[in-house]
């Protein structure tokens, strides 16, 4: 199989995304692009949007405006196509209690249609992400997959996750631990809806001693900003 991907500059293109629910808006005029074989992290506060976008970007949503570009292809008009490019795991992702592990590898494989001649291959090679990679994506979109996760098994996930990319593959990850956030190739940090930066780690943590500590101080920076502005007449 032909990977159109080989000679793409983006694998990912995020135009001007916005969407509400409801009366709420969860993400506003968002834009960023994801180049192959690279880490792209979401890092930000509790309810910054960082979930939304990466539904959005899953086409598990239609986005209320914007543009959404994977490997050239539409997500919304092309999205048939594109659930065999990518690969997702929602942060409460979770396997059917009442089936065995292998039942449930089985049935995710029935899901994207892997024939049975290479299930046994693939079930000893993703184990512990069998059922996002049965169907061996060139995108892995995974929403905060190491919360509550033990520091020395967060390690491990994330050489896994290095293996992953060194092999061709892209990822897009959010993560509320910004030390994980310093093993992306770049940044892009949410607040209220909106990206305040899109960086790479060490950019992003400039004259601060941590990311964490950029982070914060850029987050309150523009508390203060929206607060002085409410109250200003």
């Amino acid at each position: 199989m032909v990977d159109s991907s080989k000679n793409r500059r983006h694998m990912v293109e995020v135009k001007n995304l916005s969407h509400a629910f409801k009366l709420v808006e969860a993400i506003r005029d968002i834009s960023f692009h994801v180049p192959p074989k690279s880490i792209f992290g979401l890092v930000g506060s509790d309810g910054a949007g960082k979930s939304t976008v990466l539904r959005l970007i899953a086409g598990m949503m239609k986005p209320s405006t914007g543009e959404i570009m994977i490997d050239g292809l539409s997500s919304v008009s092309g999205r048939q196509k594109i659930k065999h490019i990518i690969g997702y795991m929602p942060q409460r992702f979770g396997l059917y209690q009442d089936l065995t592990v292998e039942e449930n590898m089985n049935f995710f494989m029935d899901v994207f249609g892997i024939p049975r001649s290479d299930r046994k291959n693939r079930m000893e090679k993703y184990l512990g992400l069998a059922c996002v990679l049965v169907h061996e994506p060139r995108l892995l979109i995974l929403d905060e997959p190491t919360n509550g996760v033990d520091p020395v098994s967060r390690r491990e996930f994330w050489d896994i996750l290095d293996s992953m990319k060194q092999e061709g593959m892209t990822l897009i990850i959010s993560t509320a631990y910004l030390d994980e956030g310093e093993k992306c190739d770049r940044l892009a940090l949410m607040h209220s809806g909106v990206i305040l930066e899109e960086n790479s780690p060490d950019a992003m943590r400039g004259i601060h001693p941590t990311l964490e500590a950029a982070i914060i101080a850029r987050i309150t920076d523009v508390d203060k900003e929206l607060v002085h502005d409410a109250f200003s007449f």
